[in-house]
């Protein structure tokens, strides 16, 4: 997966990072167009980013307390945003005791369309594939995967189980046979190359001429794409994981990435 950040990824980063205010108050359109622009990304592909998010039910159009043209979070991209900060922020520590959670679904034919909606799902929620229509992730993942099948209304087609796994096979051996370990591991070295120099560069040499808008750019294009990695990364406990594993240094480099850059770009973001 190559690094690219495009307008709508950027605008559900921006809204997941500083967009949900206590009371739900909406980013106007303006301020959208100059925090995005910031990023390179310019005013009409702003503007149809967030046509295409209202169309699937994650912006709604609003009114800013000042009159002006806005969008606020729904109800389910608040709920999707929450459930995604316990994995992109708040990772766990993974044990073998935590168990799995399995997933088994039955679609009638003429709703295959739910089907393949089921499957892209949950394979966004990194789960892998046990066997032919048996779905299996880490157990910690269980809260975000009831609230995610629930939200898409595909809860009436799908049976949750929890379980562990008794072989034959070692645990370690069947793991490579569910996930594609050596793709991911790619993801986390891809993420590394890109942001490990940025975090170098804050460390080492400064911010430059505008503190709050260098921390905000490269803070946001961090976030954008380590969100993606711990959806491809179930989270395996690290007795599953090969040698010389990346993603805890990946998620090193973001926490410390996070740590020094989110709250110094949230001053360009209150610009006024």
């Amino acid at each position: 997966m190559a690094e690219q950040h495009t307008p709508r990824s950027l605008i559900v980063t921006l809204y997941g990072a500083y967009g949900r205010t206590p009371d739900g108050a909406p980013l106007a359109v303006a301020e959208l167009v100059r925090l995005l622009g910031a990023l390179g990304v310019d005013a009409p592909s702003v503007r149809s980013s967030v046509s295409r998010l209202k169309r699937r039910g994650l912006l709604i159009a609003e009114r800013t307390p000042q009159g002006a043209a806005g969008y606020a979070l729904s109800a389910d991209a608040r709920q999707l945003l929450d459930d995604g900060d316990r994995r992109i922020y708040g990772r766990p520590a993974p044990a073998l005791s935590d168990g799995w959670v399995l997933v088994v679904f039955s679609v009638p034919e003429a709703e295959r369309n739910k089907r393949h909606l089921l499957r892209s799902r949950l394979a966004g929620l990194g789960f892998g594939t046990a066997a032919p229509g048996v779905w299996i992730a880490p157990g910690h993942l269980y809260e975000e995967t009831r609230h995610a099948l629930e939200r898409l209304r595909l809860d009436p087609y799908v049976d949750l189980f929890r379980g562990e796994h008794l072989g034959f096979a070692a645990t370690a051996q069947t793991v490579g046979r569910w996930w594609d370990l050596g793709q991911i591991a790619a993801l986390h070295e891809e993420f590394l190359r890109a942001h490990e120099p940025v975090l170098r560069w804050w460390q080492t040499r400064g911010p430059g001429a505008d503190p709050a808008e260098s921390a905000y750019r490269d803070y946001l294009r961090a976030l954008d794409s380590w969100r993606q990695l711990p959806y491809a990364d179930p989270g395996l406990p690290v007795e599953l994981l090969p040698a010389n594993w990346p993603g805890g240094r990946s998620a090193e480099v973001f926490a410390a990435l996070h740590g020094q850059l989110r709250d110094a770009g949230a001053a360009f973001v209150d610009r006024p």
